[in-house]
């Protein structure tokens, strides 16, 4: 196997040139494999109030520009130890919403051939759900962890049943999501009625609001997620709103009293050593991200999870 590809060396090219993929990454035409593999979907069709989000995905890599090879909160230089790269963006169809699910489907399908993992920039909450669906055709249904201002289990918008507030009611209807291992984190916020919530019991999640996070503390919340989900295949799905405004304005759907950003990205590095097998980060919007403050927010996220799926790539491979 030829050596390892990595980001561009920011101690000889300037971080506000060269390439332009996350972190600076190659691209995934300029490497043999991808061990880990990071996409955009520039769709924002599915949204119900501010549009924006088709532009998060390279919003995000811009941001990410600053990012460095070693993540000393993980101890890890995670594309030494895996093959990451930036398979551009997964062109979609903005005027036809379930084509564009099929084609996200499809798409997720396809990158994720022969063990490669997905992370995935957004884009509007919609495309959660054919990334569950091609997830759950690698794995069978996969527990959930859902970072999020709101529930999306509502069942539609003006007679809508695919928009960014339903995927994950889809999902359960579909089958695709273990009903054991499914988890809010950070709601908050009113809600059309109580009905809501009674809906996301049946289904099956757990609630952990952002008061939660804030009174019980990132390590107890840690624990209980880690016991939630125990050895079950993973997938992290993250709308950049479960940050509070202050930490994440550009977004489409914000809601006061979110957690830190620090918080969540202490809460994600706590899920090292689980069975992750993909993720998604969402809901970014550029045109109201003032000072790139919510595109700095989301490339660490991604940089964490990317880091947690190399880690992963590393333990499967050292066991195999």
């Amino acid at each position: 196997m030829t050596a390892r590809i990595g980001p561009v060396d920011s101690s000889r090219t300037p971080r506000f040139s060269g390439r332009d993929g996350f972190a600076r990454l190659p691209r995934l035409d300029q490497v043999d494999h991808a061990d880990v593999v990071v996409a955009g979907v520039p769709f924002d069709s599915g949204v119900s109030y501010r549009p924006g989000a088709r532009f998060g995905p390279n919003h995000i890599r811009e941001a990410s520009r600053l990012l460095r090879p070693y993540n000393p909160a993980l101890d890890v230089s995670p594309f030494e130890l895996a093959q990451v790269a930036d398979a551009g963006d997964i062109a979609v169809n903005p005027f036809d919403i379930g084509e564009a699910i099929d084609r996200v489907e499809q798409a997720a399908f396809d990158l994720t051939a022969a063990g490669t993992r997905l992370v995935t920039l957004g884009g509007d909450h919609t495309i959660a759900l054919p990334l569950l669906r091609a997830a759950a055709k690698r794995h069978g249904p996969v527990a959930l962890l859902h970072f999020d201002a709101h529930l999306d289990t509502w069942d539609t918008y003006f007679g809508a049943e695919y928009t960014h507030g339903t995927p994950f009611r889809r999902a359960v209807e579909e089958g695709i999501i273990d009903t054991e291992a499914l988890s809010h984190v950070g709601t908050r916020g009113p809600l059309y009625g109580k009905k809501d919530l009674e809906d996301d019991r049946r289904f099956g999640f757990g609630i952990v609001t952002s008061a939660d996070v804030y009174r019980q503390g990132v390590d107890e919340v840690v624990a209980k997620l880690r016991d939630r989900i125990g050895g079950r295949p993973l997938y992290v799905s993250i709308d950049i709103d479960v940050l509070d405004p202050a930490h994440a304005p550009g977004t489409g759907t914000p809601e006061a009293g979110g957690i830190t950003s620090r918080e969540l990205l202490e809460i994600l590095r706590g899920l090292d050593g689980l069975h992750l097998i993909g993720a998604d980060v969402v809901e970014v919007a550029p045109a109201y991200d003032h000072a790139e403050i919510t595109g700095v927010a989301a490339s660490h996220v991604a940089y964490d999870l990317v880091s947690l799926l190399a880690l992963e790539h590393d333990r499967l491979a050292a066991a195999r």
